[in-house]
């Protein structure tokens, strides 16, 4: 597909006084969290929303939002900004105005893209003047003003300078009604037969459904192109590339993330599924790999990363989780903001293969009041690849029912004799038991001894094994367990 090329000019970089504010420091340095807030409601923009993060090829930090009028989606006048970190988000650069014209246009939900190739920095987002995602026609006319069109900017001189291109005609299926980026972060492709290609997801709107689907060019953006949504059920989405060469989509969902896979490079996937490791409230998350750059046989090659807002019920408890498998488990996870908190992005720091690599997140605070940067490494998120599987057992009242609890590592290195707690409801009780010293690869089940209160109504409880190491190193798992009468 020949794209057509229309440059509709280049911004000069407008500035804003946005001051770089501390929130609640949680220190510096190695094992820390570190926060600072990029852009607070009310300065230089009544309000800001939709995080975007990456880093570019010369190492510098892009973060991108919407500056907006009111807290409403498009269709608004809103435009979108950035600031810039050229020393690893220790300091930002004034605000700047990637895109914004006069009303009724506006210009919404940033997602970087970087191609590491050519070094080129993409900003995908929505251009609507009256209409948003639900209100849009259907067609591909890109002089519209009621087809909600899509749009993207480019650098070339990490995020210094802008241009900007429209490509509704070409990603667009005329029968689609509305189409958006999704916000955050691409990918390009690493490895395999489709090495270097860029891929962009969007949600679609068609016949009263929801969709999602990837846009994508092999010829580092000059043509663009999208492949078969999969659906319904699709939202904001965004995509990995897994080790072994596929591409996994991760969906926004309640009350659970769904994902679907794809084995050439984002054209077409399998249906949605749940991942009932990861509770959502149907928000916005990430997903990313720890180490992108790794050659598949490294230890860390099916490393992820993954990011939302880690409730069934409303947007809080923000929760940075690591998979080792490639997404099949989850045993990592930390709470990055346990009160309010709804979008957010990673991306990594480094090349994850240094000894305590760290990683960047780009996330809303405290009801949308603040856009905040934060930080963090493998020391802070001090996790252990190691799933932690507890069997479903039938528990009787008053009685003890030993539990099957299987720990298998996946690290790289070693880990040490550890311990396993069973969190359970109020008047059960299990005793920490300890498992033995695990090699990469090697496995331990042992049976601990679970007593329910003689009083105990039969009922389905939770229970949660935490698996320590050194003390402080953990992995968790969850199981449902069910009580029967005496």
């Amino acid at each position: 597909m020949q794209q057509r090329r229309v440059t509709l000019g280049t911004l000069a970089a407008a500035l804003a006084v946005v001051a770089a504010t501390t929130t609640t420091a949680h220190g510096a340095g190695a094992g820390t969290l570190t926060s600072q807030d990029l852009a607070t409601a009310g300065t230089g923009s009544p309000y800001y929303r939709i995080p975007a993060l990456t880093k570019t090829t010369d190492g510098t930090l892009i973060a991108a939002y919407d500056a907006r009028p009111t807290l409403a989606d498009l269709p608004s006048n809103i435009g979108i900004v950035i600031r810039r970190s050229t020393d690893g988000g220790a300091t930002w650069q004034p605000q700047q105005v990637v895109r914004k014209d006069a009303a009724p246009q506006g210009y919404g939900d940033p997602s970087l893209l970087v191609d590491r190739e050519t070094g080129r920095v993409f900003l995908f987002y929505a251009a609507g003047v009256n209409q948003g995602f639900f209100g849009s026609a259907t067609g591909n006319d890109e002089t519209d003003p009621n087809v909600l069109q899509a749009d993207y900017s480019y650098s070339d001189d990490n995020g210094r300078t802008w241009k900007h291109e429209r490509i509704t005609a070409d990603i667009k299926n005329p029968a689609w009604g509305g189409m958006f980026a999704s916000s955050g972060e691409g990918v390009q492709l690493r490895r395999g037969p489709y090495k270097g290609r860029l891929v962009q997801q969007y949600a679609i709107r068609n016949n009263g459904a929801n969709y999602a689907v990837s846009a994508y060019s092999d010829d580092h953006g000059a043509t663009w192109r999208t492949g078969t949504p999969v659906g319904p059920g699709g939202d904001e989405n965004k995509t990995v590339e897994l080790s072994d060469g596929r591409v996994m989509l991760n969906n926004r969902s309640a009350p659970y993330r769904t994902v679907a896979y794809s084995s050439d490079g984002g054209v077409t996937y399998t249906p949605f599924q749940q991942d009932t490791e990861l509770p959502d409230p149907a928000n916005n998350g990430s997903i990313t790999r720890f180490a992108p750059d790794v050659a598949p046989s490294h230890p860390r090659a099916s490393w992820l990363m993954f990011s939302n807002t880690a409730t069934t019920g409303g947007r809080k408890n923000l929760t940075v989780r690591l998979s080792c498998d490639n997404g099949q488990n989850w045993p990592v996870r930390k709470t990055v903001e346990a009160g309010s908190a709804a979008y957010s992005t990673l991306t990594p720091l480094g090349d994850g293969t240094a000894p305590n690599p760290g990683m960047g997140l780009l996330w809303e605070r405290a009801d949308y009041r603040h856009i905040t940067y934060s930080s963090f490494d493998l020391q802070w998120l001090a996790g252990v690849c190691a799933p932690v599987t507890i069997t479903p057992t039938a528990l009787k009242a008053g009685a003890t029912t030993e539990v099957p609890v299987r720990v298998v590592s996946q690290n790289d290195v070693s880990l040490p004799a550890g311990t396993v707690t069973l969190r359970l409801p109020a008047g059960y009780t299990a005793p920490t038991t300890e498992f033995p010293a695990l090699q990469p690869g090697q496995g331990a089940t042992l049976k601990i001894p679970v007593t329910a209160p003689a009083d105990a109504t039969p009922a389905t409880l939770t229970a949660t094994a935490d698996y320590a190491v050194r003390g402080r190193q953990h992995a968790y798992g969850d199981a449902k367990l069910t009580v029967t009468a005496p």
